[in-house]
């Protein structure tokens, strides 16, 4: 990352323009164009630095539910259960982790029941225990890389 990637990162955590162009706002705000901060983000993304750019929604203040999940798979059927559980269309994100619990994915449905269900589907799909974790409490780490 350069000192422009850090100061892209840095200004788009904070909050992004909702406008008919917002990507041409947020650039003006970075004294770049358009099309140069869209490049960059997709730079970011096909290099790995960043591992996705979207909005994140509160699902609890839509009315909806959001746990945390993870599951201790073999390592010979790793891709085979990453497959299925992304299949699920509550999997917001899954990400592989160095521990026993080597799976690590985010549920985000209409409601605690629907959480549960999914959590049985995949279950009953894969063989495997999903450990269930809820938030109990929320914090707000924000990253900020120096220029």
């Amino acid at each position: 990352m350069d000192d422009l990637d850090r100061r892209i990162v840095n200004a788009l955590q904070g909050g992004f323009p909702v406008c008919e162009r917002p990507f041409a706002v947020a650039a003006e705000g970075l004294g770049m164009d358009e099309t140069t901060l869209i490049a960059r983000i997709a730079a970011l993304r096909a290099e790995g630095v960043l591992s996705r750019f979207g909005p994140l929604y509160k699902a609890e203040g839509l009315g909806g539910a959001v746990t945390l999940a993870a599951m201790a798979v073999p390592e010979d059927r790793f891709e085979e259960v990453v497959a299925l559980v992304n299949a699920h269309p509550e999997v917001a994100h899954n990400y592989a982790r160095d521990h026993q619990l080597n799976m690590w994915f985010v549920l985000a449905t209409e409601d605690e029941a629907r959480i549960a269900a999914t959590i049985r589907a995949i279950e009953a799909e894969t063989g495997l225990a999903v450990l269930n974790m809820p938030r109990l409490a929320e914090y707000h780490v924000g990253l900020r890389l120096e220029a």
